[in-house]
């Protein structure tokens, strides 16, 4: 079986997610707590895709597994998607700032974690494709003049930036998804790219995003 992606689920009450994740394509390996969660990527640290990680644990939190997963420059940028049951706003400001990438309080809807992990991994795989993408294969960023963006499609190239699809989008900005589609075919001649990642990455480097 082919699957959409590889998830590393670390929850000592996995079941839920174990059961329904690989019906929507997922790959799922589970670890029951933040020690063996470590271990786990340790041994299959370039096989994982993203990160589901409880808060709640024996042995090793969720805090501290993140922190030792930032802290390891072969896992620092992972997607994790942080899940805990303590629906207070205090904890999820400590959970982004010791570097989840999301987070999502219990009990969740799961079309809400769906989209939220396939923002994640669209995210990554465009950062991925950046770092692949040479310096001389973006010369004309610096040789050739790029006409000025309008508010609205710094507006939709922000959003492309974080993982959203033109549907979502369209949803954000309470337009049509064709009209997204403009915005993004105007993003890219103006630009002079041809596809979402050399726009994001390009954005980023003329700072327009």
């Amino acid at each position: 079986m082919s699957f959409i992606a590889k998830i590393l689920l670390v929850d000592d009450n996995p079941g839920y997610l174990k059961d329904v994740l690989p019906s929507y394509g997922y790959e799922v390996v589970i670890a029951v707590n933040g020690l063996s969660g470590l271990n786990t990527l340790k041994n299959n640290e370039d096989n994982f895709d993203l990160v589901i990680l409880d808060v709640m644990m024996p042995t090793l939190d969720g805090w501290e597994t993140l922190k030792k997963i930032r802290a390891n420059r072969a896992t620092e940028s992972m997607p994790v998607i942080m899940l805990t049951a303590l629906d207070q706003e205090y904890q999820q400001i400590s959970g982004l700032k010791f570097g989840a990438d999301d987070y999502i309080v219990k009990p969740f809807t799961l079309p809400n974690l769906l989209a939220r992990i396939e923002a994640l991994l669209r995210r990554s795989k465009w950062k991925n494709e950046s770092l692949n993408v040479s310096k001389v294969n973006l010369s004309f960023s610096a040789e050739e003049p790029i006409d000025e963006l309008t508010g609205r499609e710094k507006e939709v190239l922000a959003l492309v930036a974080k993982g959203a699809s033109n549907n979502e989008i369209a949803e954000k900005l309470f337009v049509r998804e064709v009209t997204v589609k403009t915005h993004l075919n105007n993003i890219f001649k103006k630009l002079n790219v041809t596809n979402r990642t050399q726009a994001v990455l390009l954005g980023m480097q003329l700072m327009i995003i």
